[in-house]
């Protein structure tokens, strides 16, 4: 085993082969943060979403996929540019994976591509035990998708953030302030009639437990975008006291709970879930000076 992957898998508990297969999609998401690097990547692009929370900021959920934004608009922009370098990157420490472009039927400003690798395979190259490998699936493997923004909304600060692992390197991240109005930009104004994304309320308590402020001005800058916010006025802390209220009226709790629950290690976490929870918990967003 390459001793860069032995130091990043030293980090992880293990008790189950789900704890093996969560710290190997982990340690290549990072892989392919690495081969970003290397390929200049994050002079035109920032990484955020669930994932770089919880690799950057310690969020306590497991988090699939990697999310980026262009720095300036760009509808010219090519993905494929940057993942022959991920996928060499990857492979240059011993896993067996391929990253392929997703082509999309209809124009759109984002742009995917799914890394994938052989789950059995990969957990072989690291060295679990086969007795404890053969309980998978036959033919299960993991699916990373990256998504690119080529046309982020403005107003967004970045900074670069460090990685030490497997070897030290810098990547360009959303600020604090601009993940979280990403995030309530998602749990306002996600368009699913019937699926409910627990991710977004579980991410929604975390920040407002460890990082409450928001910036308001970006988050507006989303909704105009998206076209759920349309007034001529600015967005105000109490239009997002208003839309945030009537979001947890809307909200099927039960739903929510069981979305997120294979995402955490500590159910009982959820147990507290209510509409009054969130709305004390709604009652905590500061509004970045």
């Amino acid at each position: 085993m390459n001793e860069a992957v032995a130091r990043m898998l030293a980090r992880y508990e293990y008790r189950r082969l789900e704890d093996y297969t969560r710290a190997l999609r982990e340690i290549l998401q990072e892989m392919a943060l690495l081969g970003l690097w290397r390929s200049r990547f994050f002079e035109k692009a920032a990484f955020y979403g669930g994932t770089a929370l919880r690799i950057f900021h310690g969020l306590d959920r497991f988090s699939e996929d990697l999310d980026f934004s262009l720095l300036e608009p760009d509808p010219g922009f090519v993905l494929s540019r940057y993942t022959s370098s991920l996928e060499r990157e990857i492979r240059a420490f011993g896993f067996d994976v391929t990253v392929t472009e997703k082509v999309k039927q209809a124009a759109g400003p984002v742009r995917s591509a799914f890394l994938k690798a052989d789950t059995m395979r990969q957990l072989l190259t690291v060295q679990v035990g086969p007795d404890l490998v053969r309980e998978l699936p036959r033919g299960q493997a993991i699916r990373i998708r990256l998504e690119v923004d080529t046309d982020p909304p403005p107003g967004f600060s970045t900074e670069a953030r460090y990685l030490l692992h497997p070897i030290p390197f810098t990547v360009r991240t959303y600020v604090l302030p601009d993940l979280f109005a990403g995030k309530m930009h998602a749990l306002l104004c996600r368009q699913w009639k019937t699926r409910v994304k627990g991710r977004d309320w579980y991410d929604f308590v975390w920040y407002a437990a460890n990082h409450p402020e928001l910036d308001l001005p970006h988050l507006e800058q989303r909704m105009r975008q998206s076209g759920h916010w349309k007034e001529q006025a600015p967005m105000t802390k109490t239009d997002l006291d208003r839309l945030l209220v009537a979001a947890i009226d809307r909200l099927d709790v039960d739903r929510a709970r069981k979305e997120v629950e294979p995402f955490i290690l500590n159910p009982e976490a959820l147990t507290v879930w209510s509409r009054d929870f969130f709305l004390d918990v709604a009652g905590r967003i500061r509004i970045q000076p």
